[in-house]
């Protein structure tokens, strides 16, 4: 019934803000303390009540839309149950009930509100929606595999498992998803009389009475099969949700960090699953994950997926609606894929460098900048490289589109490249064309000059090779990349930092000798903390542009 919602807050400070038409998946991406859980709490206070309360600060409103007609008495049978013994029944109502609570209602008033909820926004949230709605947190997951009472088998199941164990069909559905994922099959175990449990068995069961009887060969059956309170967390919170998914009768299912306890390859398939049975379903499934797996694994299902990334830095909060497209690019493109890239999305900042070396040396800077000189070092931020400068533009293009802020740090040779490279590296960080064209302009004088130096660039001094109005020029295309989070290694290559310690070799061969020139034991006297000036100043720079609210170069 959830036709869209809207968040209180855009894509950026003054901007509309964000409203969501949700699809059968909704997952809700970014850095910590970004709101990520708090959006699915909220969201269930609304479906509960249909209305805010003082204590929301992320959702807005949630709107609906009716049922047909033809689908209204059997929305209402789902949550109707029978009076207790004893209790009277006015003619005309009905006794809905569910975990959440239980009570007796007009059914024509009912019936009225599921047509039509303008007429009556609050029966439709508090009498139908609020039975409708589960939220599974971590503990709540685990508790479905839970043993549970059996329950009368001549009345309609009310639990995950009594629902499993009369259909035969949603049984066999998660035995499928359990088989898939653990290699075991799946089996209710109604051997302990007046409970069921769940165990996983080597072997599925040969006959139909063979898992549901309690003859002696059932019971055989089910001795020899594993309870699943022996089994890991993971394995209990993977079925804990599928179970829930596929015997559960939410309408609105929100999961918090599904992929707790998960291996990368597990997150990635309980994304696949849940999607698509979410859209066999029909249901409104809200998920906040920290995986991009999961949600790899969400988009690779077929199903429509929103994807939502939430953020919060000084007091400003920012939520943009990711088009599933521009994430399938992600995860399509071998480059990115092997990247990583697809983890920029759990992270406030990116930066990308040119290789693997360059990416760990600056990242062990930033964290050393972190641990001693804080106002300095960039937080909750992700290093990746690229293959060389020619790549670098492939990763921060679709990060920047997707509203993350990814800085990109090249040696000075960028100098040498013109045309598309330049083109390119320019174009992804968003630099207006006309500011592209002087800049082009701007890098073949400088090149120019460089070469009648008679000295190589990258190896002797970088810009400082350059006197006057060249190396003037130098400065000024070098800070014009800056505004918009290019940033060149003034002094030449990777390997022109930290000069005085004199690491040696070249790549990987000098970061083994910087590393041991710079300490790894805090305590050490030989240990190197940040100073001012050098890399240090270099990271600090990155992290003003990286930090800046009105930073150039990211698309509104």
């Amino acid at each position: 019934m959830i036709s869209s919602f809207r968040l209180k807050f855009g894509r950026a400070p003054g901007l509309p803000a964000t409203s969501v038409n949700p699809t059968a998946m909704t997952v809700f991406v970014g850095p910590n303390n970004s709101g990520k859980s708090r959006v699915l709490q909220e969201i269930e206070q609304y479906c509960r009540s249909g209305q805010q309360n003082t204590g929301m600060v992320i959702l807005d409103q949630v709107s609906i839309t009716g049922l047909p007609a033809a689908d209204i008495p059997s929305a209402i049978a789902t949550i109707t149950v029978p009076p207790n013994p004893g209790e009277l029944q006015q003619v005309g109502t009905v006794i809905l009930g569910s975990r959440y609570g239980r009570m007796a209602v007009p059914v024509e008033a009912l019936t009225a509100s599921l047509a039509n909820p303008s007429t009556n926004l609050q029966i439709v949230f508090q009498w139908y929606l609020n039975h409708k709605t589960v939220r599974l947190d971590g503990p709540s997951r685990i508790s479905l595999i839970n043993s549970q009472p059996a329950g009368d088998l001549q009345a309609t199941g009310q639990s995950t498992l009594q629902v499993l164990f009369r259909k035969d069909t949603k049984r066999l559905e998660v035995r499928r998803i359990i088989f898939d994922a653990f290699a075991e099959y799946f089996v209710i175990d109604p051997t302990n009389l007046g409970h069921l449990r769940i165990r996983f068995s080597t072997r599925a069961p040969a006959t139909r009475s063979e898992e549901r009887g309690i003859d002696e060969t059932a019971v055989q059956f089910h001795a020899k099969a594993q309870p699943i309170e022996n089994l890991s967390d993971g394995v209990k919170a993977f079925t804990g949700i599928v179970t829930e998914l596929i015997a559960g009768d939410p309408q609105v299912l929100l999961i918090d960090e599904p992929e707790a306890f998960l291996h990368p390859s597990l997150a990635a398939k309980l994304g696949k699953e849940i999607s698509k049975a979410a859209v066999v379903s029909d249901k409104r499934v809200f998920v906040s994950t920290h995986s991009p797996n999961f949600v790899m694994g969400c988009i690779q299902s077929g199903a429509q997926t929103n994807i939502v990334r939430l953020t919060y830095r000084g007091g400003v909060p920012t939520a943009r609606l990711l088009p599933s497209s521009e994430i399938l690019e992600l995860m399509r493109n071998p480059l990115l894929r092997s990247t990583g890239v697809l983890n920029g999305l759990f992270y406030e900042f990116v930066v990308v460098t040119e290789a693997d070396t360059d990416r760990a040396f600056y990242q062990e800077i930033n964290e050393r900048l972190l641990e001693h000189k804080s106002e300095w070092g960039i937080p909750n931020c992700l290093f990746i490289n690229a293959q060389n400068k020619q790549t670098i533009h492939s990763i921060i293009r679709p990060l920047r589109q997707l509203g993350i802020p990814a800085a990109g740090i090249v040696d000075v040779d960028i100098f040498k490249e013109g045309g598309t490279v330049l083109s390119n590296f320019l174009s992804a960080a968003n630099v207006p064309e006309i500011t592209r064209s002087s800049l082009g302009t701007s890098r073949a004088a400088i090149k120019n000059a460089m070469d009648q130096s008679g000295k190589k660039m990258k190896q002797d001094g970088g810009i400082s090779i350059l006197t006057g109005d060249s190396h003037a020029a130098a400065q000024d295309f070098i800070a014009q990349l800056a505004e918009y989070g290019l940033f060149v290694v003034a002094g030449g290559e990777l390997e022109s930092w930290l000069k005085p310690l004199g690491a040696t070799g070249k790549g990987p061969e000098w970061l083994i000798s910087m590393f041991e020139k710079i300490g790894e034991d805090p305590t050490r006297a030989d240990y190197v903390k940040p100073a001012t000036g050098d890399v240090w100043d270099f990271i600090y720079k990155i992290k003003l542009w990286l930090t800046k609210a009105d930073r150039k170069g990211i698309p509104a």
